[in-house]
């Protein structure tokens, strides 16, 4: 590649590389914040499919616990049962389990755990991590 030898064509490949550059982040901004949506929408699915009880939190603290504790969910049902040695009660209870952790942050926390340490975190979670709701209902 020949370099520029004249301010002016160091500024067109300035401008021309910012441009890029410029269209490369919108285009990322969008891809972010479509897959944010889709991961929000099977979030809130999975979670009417299965009797989830509602995060508590601030409202962006909440969208990203819930799809936080559906990567989650996903990642224990898979290491444990699809992969692992719990059958169908084993997994009910601990489902149970996750019911009672209804704050957004404690979620959002344990977002990068492994899916097979699940259970031990929620046997670990805290009163503040649990909600004031009946889980039973």
């Amino acid at each position: 590649m020949a370099r520029p030898t004249h301010s002016s064509e160091v500024q067109i490949s300035t401008d021309c590389w910012k441009a890029t550059r410029s269209n490369d982040t919108v285009s990322k901004e969008e891809w972010l914040t479509a897959k944010r949506a889709e991961e929000q929408r099977a979030a809130a699915e999975w979670a009417t499919k299965f009797d989830m009880p509602p995060l508590e939190g601030p409202e962006r603290a909440v969208d990203w616990g819930e799809r936080s504790r559906h990567q989650l969910m996903t990642a224990a049902h898979t290491a444990l049962v699809v992969e692992g040695t719990w059958d169908e009660a084993d997994w009910a209870e601990l489902e149970q389990k996750a019911r009672t952790v209804t704050r957004a942050g404690w979620w959002i926390d344990q977002r990068d755990a492994d899916g097979a340490d699940l259970l031990e975190l929620l046997d670990a979670a805290t009163e503040e991590d649990r909600g004031t709701e009946n889980p039973f209902h």
